[in-house]
């Protein structure tokens, strides 16, 4: 069974919500993923196994595909270190390689030969990393929490997903704008509230 986010017309032939373990489950959000990872998504693994025991398809499926995370935002850190999520400040302004239009970014593979500092979420990396909406998969599993209803892995159906996502007010797709050519003063003027911590 192949899930494709941007496909529409993906088949969606099972509609028992329990996958057969001997199928594998493939997850693609971004359009030029190049992706040759054999590894099967094994049956309910984000409730299943903890984080660090995911394989990297696994990982890479819980992504939503939002792009809050390719916000610029500005983050108050304590003496310590430690943000406090009440504090983060997320603006529309995103990283060069998101397409605004689609919310997907146009190098996902090879993002960090075109940006070098773009963050790669990692397990190791997690815990400091609670700026993250809250709707995110990877914070919510790390806190104990469910995915949210509307998340892939649960409606199977991407139509589904991405019309609950927007009815939930969640994604940057057609609601952001590049930082190329930006200046820090007018990415300061463009805070939204849109994008909850």
């Amino acid at each position: 069974m192949t899930i494709n986010l941007l496909n529409k017309s993906a088949p969606n032939s099972k509609s028992d919500p329990e996958f057969d373990s001997e199928e594998q489950l493939t997850m693609s959000l971004f359009p030029e993923s190049q992706n040759t990872s054999n590894e099967t998504i094994r049956p309910q693994f984000w409730s299943r196994f903890a984080l660090s025991e995911l394989n990297h398809s696994e990982w890479e499926a819980l992504c939503d595909g939002c792009g809050s995370c390719c916000l610029i935002k500005y983050i108050d850190e304590d003496e310590h270190g430690d943000v406090d999520e009440e504090l983060v400040e997320y603006t529309d302004v995103t990283c060069q390689l998101m397409d605004c239009a689609t919310g997907y970014c146009q190098h996902y593979d090879t993002r960090q030969e075109h940006v070098p500092d773009c963050i790669q979420l990692t397990m190791e990396n997690l815990p400091q990393m609670m700026w993250l909406p809250s709707h995110c998969a990877y914070k919510r599993l790390y806190k104990g929490q469910d995915l949210p209803s509307w998340h892939l892995l649960l409606t199977r159906n991407a139509v589904v997903t991405q019309q609950q996502m927007r009815a939930a007010n969640i994604g940057v797709a057609g609601r952001c704008v590049s930082e190329v050519g930006m200046s820090d003063e007018e990415m300061e003027e463009r805070v939204v509230n849109w994008v909850n911590p």
